[in-house]
């Protein structure tokens, strides 16, 4: 009688397993490819331009060395004026070209394009659509696992429910490259994974 217990447990827990099967150990959710295709297809082509790879260098040129603490009191500052409500920094950031730029190629995007942002060789913003909650990118894995790293892949976050919108996200980011295919900085998007 024990016997056939098992039997039936074992032939339960096989029409479970056909019925929803497990994705392989190690693979990728279905949403991570479909995010890599919208961003190569069409938000690489949009940094890709020299609004953007001008904006990223003229930034470089003007940090040049700069140091790890120096970077640490600017995402203070940053993260002081959004708690604050004082926007000077933020504002500024807001107002330069290349931001205004990054928030008409979200506009452009019908609503699948929530945050879009670049950031120059240290993770320093240089530009967004929108106010990040943050300036500084260089110790996250969205610049640590491209940049940092030289990798040309395009690496894709955990997706998430968005508290305010219900909306299930996922950023991508990727090295971006002047003319020469040198390194200059990295982009962010947010996609809204419901509006592919």
């Amino acid at each position: 009688m024990a016997r056939w217990g098992k039997i039936r447990a074992a032939a339960a827990f096989g029409l479970i397993g056909c019925l929803f099967p497990c994705a392989p150990a190690g693979a990728e959710p279905a949403y991570v490819r479909v995010v890599r295709e919208y961003v190569e297809k069409l938000v690489r082509p949009m940094v890709e331009t020299p609004v953007v790879v001008t904006a990223i260098k003229e930034q470089n040129a003007k940090f040049g060395n700069v140091s790890e603490m120096d970077m640490r009191v600017l995402d203070e500052t940053y993260r002081a004026e959004i708690a604050q409500g004082d926007f000077q920094m933020v504002g500024a950031l807001m107002a330069k070209s290349i931001s205004h730029y990054l928030k008409s190629r979200q506009d452009d995007s019908q609503g699948t394009i929530v945050e879009f942002f670049v950031t120059d060789r240290h993770g320093l913003n240089v530009g967004q659509s929108i106010v990040t909650t943050d300036y500084w990118q260089g110790d996250e894995d969205k610049f640590l696992k491209t940049f940092a790293l030289g990798s040309q892949d395009i690496y894709v976050g955990r997706a998430e429910r968005d508290e305010s919108t219900q909306l299930l996200e996922a950023q991508a980011s990727f090295v971006v490259t002047d003319e020469k295919d040198e390194p200059i900085g990295m982009a962010t998007v947010t996609i809204a994974i419901d509006a592919l």
